[in-house]
């Protein structure tokens, strides 16, 4: 296996990793399945090891998947920021910058981050490349060099990370509409006791779940749990009934679904911009904060 189709087998199975599954994985690459998997199973016999555990659910990385993924990414990172450097010197490609963000941002606070990032260089216009993934995922990104700059959930462990300082987004309760909470004039706290709380795994951002639920705890709801890997799913438990979420997502006309005003300020989304430490992104930096400033007004 030469070079290049090392590098390319590579991203297939970063692709599949940050994807879990050979479908989405294949439709990201712009590529049908087959090819995909195979060029997976040669990186495999190529290391002699197994990197990831076929299912009909999905895919799931191996212990050598696991510990392989952070290298491999940053190989990946490196090579394409390789090519984009030089066609950037041969003058033939703009500037790019991969950023990355969590599911419980707005889409239209993603959108404004990206349009911003596109016009933090006043020569020209900059190419972005956006990821959206778990607070966790995106730490070890940065880290790893595959992402630029990221915007996390506070609190969250970044060991060997710079960050910016903690920003705030408002964030609703969204309950079933025909649950009391919904109708009263003065929704309680105590009106969400019986309902299950959708929200995501702890292992997107261990440090931010546990405090999310010790404050409903302290709030006298002590709630079953059901996980909701992300906003969508969050509205759909609510919108079947027996549940209630949080969410970014500013007040709409949705059925099945109502928005109510609680814990205001504790339920607040609390976020901090990242980077690999001495790296130079303080324009993306600047872009990101200024958007996230404006989105909490």
């Amino acid at each position: 296996m030469v070079a290049m189709d090392l590098l390319r087998h590579l991203s297939f199975f970063v692709t599949v990793a940050e994807e879990g599954h050979f479908g989405n994985a294949a439709s990201r690459l712009g590529m049908t399945q087959p090819p995909l998997s195979q060029g997976v199973r040669r990186l495999e016999q190529r290391l002699g090891a197994e990197l990831v555990q076929r299912s009909a659910r999905g895919v799931g990385l191996t212990d050598a998947g696991r510990q392989l993924l952070p290298r491999a990414r940053l190989l990946v990172a490196d090579a394409a920021r390789f090519e984009d450097e030089a066609h950037r010197i041969a003058g033939g490609r703009d500037a790019v910058v991969r950023w990355g963000v969590p599911h419980s941002v707005a889409d239209g606070v993603v959108v404004r981050c990206v349009r911003a990032l596109r016009d933090a260089d006043e020569a020209r216009p900059t190419r972005v490349v956006t990821t959206t993934a778990s607070t966790t995922e995106l730490v070890d990104a940065v880290r790893s060099g595959s992402l630029d700059v990221a915007v996390v959930e506070h609190p969250a462990l970044l060991t060997g990370l710079d960050s910016g300082p903690v920003l705030r987004l408002r964030r609703w309760v969204v309950v079933p509409d025909d649950h009391p909470a919904a109708v009263a004039r003065k929704a309680q706290v105590r009106m969400l006791r019986g309902l299950v709380l959708a929200t995501g795994p702890r292992s997107d951002n261990p440090p931010a779940h546990d405090l999310f639920v010790d404050l409903w705890r302290a709030r006298g709801v002590d709630p079953d749990i059901v996980i909701a890997p992300g906003p969508r799913e969050i509205l759909t438990h609510v919108a079947a009934g027996g549940h209630f979420g949080v969410t970014a997502t500013a007040p709409t006309v949705m059925p099945g679904v109502a928005w109510v005003d609680l814990l205001r300020e504790d339920l607040a989304l609390r976020l901090r911009i990242v980077w690999r430490s001495g790296a130079d992104v303080a324009p993306s930096a600047a872009a990101l904060d200024r958007v996230l400033l404006r989105a909490d007004r």
